[in-house]
């Protein structure tokens, strides 16, 4: 069992950053593909970075990349999400997620942070 706690979200100015936290619990963090998500009202979630336990292999979709940053700190169980030029369209709910590399789908997620970018 993982459980997976989200914070930093809050508002910002177009073109501002945040880094969002998502602490970990459980002694096999080290073991788990973490990605985050986000989904704005009416639309469907979407994953926005995803990182493997090396560190060394990351995800991004091309609306996000090169402004988001995913990381990860195993001593502290916390992987991170630096997001930098944000747009007002990245307004959404961003959740951290958690899944061993044999499984196909995410099991463990976060409750989620809210992160309003205003024009």
């Amino acid at each position: 069992q993982v459980q997976l706690v989200e914070s930093g979200g809050g508002l910002v100015q177009a073109g501002g950053s945040l880094r969002l936290s998502c602490a970990a619990s459980g002694r096999t963090f080290k073991n788990y593909i973490m990605g985050w998500f986000r989904q704005a009202p009416g639309k469907e979630r979407e994953s926005v970075a995803a990182l493997r336990p090396s560190g060394l292999t990351t995800y991004y979709p091309d609306s996000v990349k090169g402004r988001f940053t995913i990381s990860r700190d195993n001593a502290k169980n916390t992987v991170y999400l630096q997001m930098d030029s944000l747009k007002p369209e990245d307004t959404a709910v961003y959740y951290c997620a958690a899944r061993t590399d044999s499984s196909r789908t995410y099991d463990y997620w976060g409750q989620g942070t809210q992160v309003t970018v205003s024009s």
